[in-house]
């Protein structure tokens, strides 16, 4: 009997599986489909204080390998999720939930955070700082050491007991960069990576597809990516990481956790195979036994010692 079972930032999984924030809304479509307590946990979509409607159509465009999407934070504010999607989302869904914290500034972020925290369904602020920085010209937070640590602190000046893994952008330069900033700055784990910038063209009205020109690239073309990121800021800081980007697979899971990561994030693949997080979960056990793995606990980071 192999043992799926990992622990994030002190709170128990029953498995490493945790579907991507943007990809699985707040779990309602997903649970007609299949039981999501099969699940880790899930991150739920971004959320911001006010509601925002999004970018203007059209937000999605397809790419060899993947896809590319500019929906632009739609969600109906933090006040919204917490009246009704969180209730709604209790009667299904029986797990701590990961919440994903956004803002245009460092103090949207933490007004953000400080009403989530307390709730007790959830059980991690996931922060993405992928989100543009309206006080610098639209520059992500992710991509300056300096500014991600300022996101970090903030959030973790109100987030109680909860634990807080900061988001990062794969747009920059080198990554080690940006995560050591958040480790030193007090995060307690980092999700990686988010999208990569990215753009497609009509042809015949030779414009950009995408209404916002450009967007974010997901899909099994950025999985060599992720796992490079994965594995470079597994050397670089001594956190747990979730390793998300291009995972389909239960092979691709455990190959993600070799790399380093304690949890893996599966995000453009249900919305190609709505199933895809259920057929994960029973392949697990299997692939594992294929592959000499008795518990998945004792892999992370595998591939580093040899």
């Amino acid at each position: 009997m192999v043992n799926t079972k990992v622990t994030l930032c002190g709170l128990p999984l029953d498995n490493p599986l945790i579907p991507a924030s943007g990809t699985f809304g707040y779990g309602q479509e997903f649970a007609q489909l299949f039981d999501i307590n099969l699940l880790g946990t899930f991150s739920f979509k971004g959320t911001t204080a006010q509601p925002r409607f999004g970018n203007p159509t059209p937000r999605i465009a397809e790419t060899p390998g993947g896809m590319l999407n500019s929906v632009g934070l739609q969600n109906p504010g933090v006040d919204a999720v917490l009246t009704h999607e969180l209730p709604e989302l209790a009667k299904i869904f029986h797990k701590p939930v990961m919440a994903n914290v956004c803002g245009s500034t460092v103090e949207e972020y933490a007004l953000v955070a400080e009403k989530l925290a307390p709730c007790p369904q959830i059980g991690w602020l996931e922060v993405n700082i992928s989100c543009p920085n309206v006080h610098s010209g639209g520059l992500a937070f992710g991509t300056s050491p300096e500014i991600a640590a300022q996101v970090t602190r903030a959030v973790k000046a109100v987030a109680g007991d909860k634990p807080v893994i900061m988001k990062l952008s794969p747009n920059v330069t080198d990554i080690t960069a940006i995560a050591r900033a958040c480790a030193e700055a007090g995060a307690d784990g980092l999700s990686l990576i988010n999208t990569l910038m990215g753009m497609r063209l009509d042809l015949k009205r030779r414009r950009p597809i995408l209404a916002n020109t450009t967007g974010g690239l997901s899909g099994g073309a950025v999985f060599p990516i992720a796992l490079r990121m994965v594995w470079q800021v597994y050397e670089a800081v001594r956190l747990p990481i979730i390793g998300m980007g291009g995972v389909s697979s239960a092979r691709d899971v455990i190959e993600m956790m070799l790399a380093g990561a304690t949890a893996v994030g599966i995000g453009a693949a249900n919305l190609t195979n709505p199933y895809i997080c259920k057929e994960i979960r029973e392949d697990l056990p299997q692939v594992m036994d294929e592959l000499g793995i008795s518990s998945l606990e004792e892999i992370i980071g595998g591939a580093h010692h040899g």
